[in-house]
């Protein structure tokens, strides 16, 4: 993780094409010459805070865009804009966010809760085809069994009712 306040390439594009939507400019394009990693396909969340508090989180685990570049500016408009929990950010907020981008791992199933670990293990859980995602190292989630909690009442998924797990890892960028 970084620990300086200068932004990530990866922060930079979503606060780029969060920028350009809200503020009523034309679609980003993204600049030409990218690092090889935002060139391929990838994985990714965006999640938004401000002064602390979530304020939208979107992402995908498997790639719909092109390239990884095109999948976070996709997913910080999304997280802006589409989260059904908050309302759209405005211009307003913009200055205030802060910006966070999750390059996920490819997902790997596994057959007992012992395989997990909350602080290194984002988790998916499935079951009659629908799914719950917990991103990793979460504040106040401090165990497996709480991750597992909260990624079933995402999907509408009962306690009792079996599920397939998978887990995967990220790198956060700020």
């Amino acid at each position: 993780m970084s620990s300086t306040k200068e932004q990530s390439i990866y922060t930079q594009i979503a606060r780029r094409s969060l920028e350009n939507r809200i503020k009523g400019r034309t679609l980003l394009k993204l600049p030409e010459e990218l690092p090889p990693v935002l060139t391929r396909p990838g994985a990714a969340f965006v999640s938004l805070k401000k002064k602390g508090a979530l304020r939208g989180c979107i992402g995908t685990i498997q790639p719909l865009q092109e390239n990884l570049a095109a999948e976070i500016a996709a997913n910080a408009l999304s997280a802006a804009l589409r989260d059904p929990r908050f309302p759209p950010v405005t211009e307003a907020e913009l200055d205030e966010l802060e910006i966070s981008v999750d390059i996920l791992s490819d997902p790997e199933k596994v057959e007992d809760a012992s395989a997990l670990d909350p602080r290194r293990y984002g988790v998916i859980v499935r079951a009659r085809g629908r799914s719950g995602l917990l991103l990793p190292d979460l504040e106040g989630v401090d165990t497996v069994e709480q991750q597992l909690d909260i990624a079933r009442r995402k999907a509408g998924i009962y306690p009792d009712e079996p599920v397939e797990t998978y887990r995967f890892e990220v790198k956060r960028y700020f």
